[in-house]
């Protein structure tokens, strides 16, 4: 099962940095207080499709949101629908919910309505 990493052995030892993916999460340019936001909100969203990560947005203190470009978001969407497509796959394998070529060929044909191949007898 794939996860994502928010927490690396490192940054225990270093101060707060988080990773997603192979971009590093930066504490002090990647998280702001919503009043920040608040007053500076079409500026950070104009900016949003320069920046490489998303920005989280505290309310109290703790984590409350989190604000991304359109295309970070389509990416990490997109991604997540891979993976999960790929467990479901691995889901079926080990249970058995699979096909050989030669029943996958024989249904293809038969939809498009074609007979079976002959097979050619080796001489």
């Amino acid at each position: 099962m794939v996860r994502a990493v928010y927490r690396s052995k490192a940054s225990e030892r270093e101060g707060p940095t988080y990773r997603s993916e192979s971009r590093t999460f930066q504490t002090a340019e990647d998280i702001i207080p919503i009043a920040e936001l608040k007053a500076n909100m079409s500026e950070i969203v104009r900016g949003l499709d320069d920046r490489p990560r998303p920005l989280v947005v505290t309310l109290n203190g703790k984590p409350a949101a989190v604000v991304m470009s359109p295309r970070e978001y389509d990416l990490l969407s997109y991604q997540s629908r891979f993976v999960e497509a790929v467990n479901e796959g691995l889901s079926d394998t080990e249970a058995g919910r699979t096909y050989d070529a030669e029943e996958v060929f024989t249904e293809v044909l038969s939809e498009l309505g074609h007979k079976k191949p002959r097979r050619v007898r080796a001489r």
